[in-house]
């Protein structure tokens, strides 16, 4: 059985010092461009070398960020990182962008891919779907239960892995816009401003921090984690210190690997290292609400006095965990012959001098295992000694120790060498040639109150629905668009299903095939064969982040007929794309900015009123609309709506299939005003809209 993995972060050299001094199994870090986390310093390739050969000699690996979505321009430069990254002894590559993972299953064939939590994998089916495109690691949902980890790490093909201390995103991973939208930076593309930790009102209460969680902390469940069959246990913190890496992953090695629970002074060391106001284990326990919000709190002098004696330590000091097992044969006339073998099976011979006989104290088996014992100051520990000494003999101690160091450092070199690695090519895929004239329009609407049989009317090409307003009480407004030659119903499936509502969905969407409903949008890799399963032809929507040709082609080999493209793309970057399939885009609407498992207005206050639309507001006075997303999650939408009503002809040389109206917040008037609008047969306009990031694009 393997070893718990604790897997730290490394924001610099001296980060990965301080998480191997300190215990850990592997380090994650950003080397180039390309990495979640770019404001962080990452790493030159003439340290990424250096820490690499560091934690090849001492039995640890690095995995290499590149987990960012990428553009047609960028993959090049991608493969080119990986590359120079794999020669120097990359263990693994993190990776969100479908695109990124296609490319470097070509360029990089022996390195092992991680998909990671921002490709918003929570379920099995999309662990799976991970598994069959050569993903070695799933990094599952920061939101998942102790039931829902459980059940796919029962079920799953390929290794897990979870976070268990450190930051929590407000929004699903891989589903945050908020910074993209409003400012530019986009988390997605690793330039997350992080708007979620300022604070916000909720309609008459007081401006509050309701979207900045406190740090996720699971030390009390590390013996349960490896019971349930995780295989990695990440501490996140990339952009901290290296004293806190240090600390935070002390206290995690010595649970999992010493089997030691933390103590009284462990919690200390972790809420003074960083800390919200406490920590919280509310997503996996099921506990969440208000208790799980907090703030950064300022560093204390206790925390100053913590890091030098933390950083003292990991500087000064060499942690023993590589095993090795000696031999040695002391014999009369002969010179000493000693032997070593580390864990790997490297082996190492040295001889020393002929042994003279002994004039008052001879050498016994047990001074020469002590002395092979002293390894102190290496990576390395004796894990036993085989010897055979002749009686009455005697061998200086410094010739011991002498060889003892040789027979180290001939290790030592070994454990440096590089692994041997392939390179492939990769070709970018064939261009597929624009498809001409004016985009179809589609409506998505979030109620079916929306709909009205002027709508219908007007023929949208597509209606999407959501699955939960397929019901009876809404039959006199669907049966327009279902009964429609020129139309075509569509579902729209959550961007989130756990397992645990695997059961729920499915009968609801058996009830939309009974409607005669057949095509389903959406937006999650673990949805795809899901529905195709079920009948339905799968549509891709905006969560997939398809960012670049690749990911367009990926996602058409996985099963999509058609894939609505990243609202974070320019149209210069849409038009220039490769499209094998039906594309789409969003032309109207207020943007989702994060999709939450956590309900912001219970929070705010202590009665959940999903169902209506809430407001929060922002310290410039901008209002945010809050709306339920099935079955009780929210999704924040942006302040102003994207409007490019007066723009159409714009998309005429994109080369996209359809183009949507996004319908959340308006009712059935002012969707059929907007929809004439978009047809050319109307006049309307919003008030304080915006273009979107389709002219200005994103950092």
């Amino acid at each position: 059985m393997l070893m718990l993995e604790i897997l730290s972060p490394a924001g610099s050299p001296e980060g990965v010092v301080a998480a191997v001094q300190n215990g850990a199994d592997a380090v994650y870090l950003g080397f180039g461009d390309f990495n979640a986390r770019r404001n962080a310093k990452n790493f030159t390739p003439e340290e990424f070398r250096k820490s690499a050969e560091y934690c090849r000699v001492r039995g640890v690996k690095v995995y290499v960020t590149l987990n960012t979505l990428v553009t047609d321009r960028e993959i090049p430069a991608v493969i080119e990182q990986a590359r120079l990254a794999s020669r120097y002894g990359a263990d693994a590559f993190i990776v969100q962008d479908l695109g990124v993972l296609r490319a470097l299953r070509k360029a990089t064939p022996d390195i092992p891919i991680h998909a990671s939590t921002q490709m918003s994998i929570h379920n099995l089916e999309g662990v799976k779907l991970a598994a069959a495109m050569g993903v070695r690691r799933v990094v599952l949902a920061r939101e998942l239960s102790r039931e829902e980890i459980a059940y796919i790490c029962k079920n799953s093909p390929i290794e897990t892995e979870v976070f268990v201390h450190g930051a929590l995103c407000m929004s699903h991973s891989g589903q945050c816009y908020m910074s993209a939208v409003i400012g530019r930076r986009s988390g997605n593309r690793g330039l997350c401003a992080q708007p979620c930790r300022l604070n916000y009102s909720a309609g008459a209460h007081d401006a509050d921090y309701i979207l900045s969680l406190k740090d996720n902390c699971l030390i009390q469940y590390v013996e349960e984690l490896e019971k349930l069959g995780v295989t990695s246990l990440k501490i996140e913190g990339r952009m901290r210190r290296p004293e806190y890496a240090a600390i935070v992953t002390g206290v995690y090695a010595r649970a999992a690997h010493q089997k030691k629970p933390p103590t009284a002074e462990d919690m200390r060391a972790l809420t003074i290292a960083f800390s919200r106001q406490g920590f919280t284990d509310g997503y996996y326990t099921g506990k969440k609400g208000r208790q799980m919000f907090g703030v950064r709190e300022e560093e204390s002098r206790e925390a100053q006095i913590l890091f030098t004696t933390a950083r003292k330590n990991y500087l000064s000091g060499e942690f023993q965990r590589v095993p090795v097992k000696f031999a040695a044969s002391v014999k009369q006339g002969e010179p000493v012959k000693m032997a070593a073998v580390d864990d790997r099976g490297n082996s190492a011979h040295t001889t020393g001098p002929v042994p003279e006989p002994a004039f008052h104290r001879a050498l016994t088996p047990t001074t020469l295992q002590t002395q092979l014992h002293k390894t102190g100051g290496t990576p390395f520990y004796c894990d036993g000694v085989k010897s055979v000494v002749d009686e009455g003999l005697s061998l200086p101690v410094s010739a011991i120790n002498e060889m003892r160091r040789d027979l180290l450092a001939q290790l030592v070199e070994q454990r440096r060498a590089l692994p041997e690695r392939r390179e492939g090519e990769f070709i970018p895929p064939p261009r597929v040639p624009n498809r001409e004239g004016k985009p179809f329009l589609t409506v998505s609407v979030l109620k079916a109150s929306q709909l009205s049989e002027e709508m219908a009317d007007l023929k949208p090409r597509i209606v999407y629905i959501p699955l939960e307003e397929l019901t009876p009480e809404n039959k006199h407004l669907l049966e327009p668009f279902l009964n429609s030659e020129d139309i075509t119903p569509a579902v729209r499936v959550p961007r989130v299903i756990f397992d645990s509502e695997k059961e729920a969905v499915t009968a609801l969407l058996q009830k939309a095939r009974e409607m005669g409903i057949k095509h389903a949008l959406v937006g999650n890799l673990g949805h795809i064969q899901y529905v195709k399963s079920l009948g339905f032809s799968a549509r891709g929507d905006f969560g997939l982040n398809l960012f670049n040709s690749t990911s367009v082609l990926s996602a058409r080999d996985i099963g999509l007929d058609a894939a609505t493209l990243s609202f974070e793309l320019r149209f210069e970057q849409i038009r220039d794309l490769s499209k094998p399939l039906d594309t789409e885009i969003i032309v109207y609407g207020r943007l989702p900015l994060m999709l939450l498992e956590n309900c912001i207005i219970k929070g705010a206050h202590g009665v959940c009123a999903c169902d209506n639309v809430t407001m929060i507001k922002d310290r410039q006075g901008a209002s945010f609309p809050v709306v339920r997303e099935y079955p009780h999650r929210n999704v924040v939408l942006n302040s102003k709506k994207l409007f490019l009503g007066d723009k159409m002809h714009a998309l005429e040389h994109l080369g996209v299939w359809g183009a949507r109206l996004m319908f959340t917040t308006e009712n059935a008037v002012e969707c059929l005003n907007v929809l004439r609008r978009y047809m050319g047969l109307g006049d309307y306009e919003p008030g304080g809209f915006t273009r979107g990031l389709y002219t200005r694009g994103v950092e």
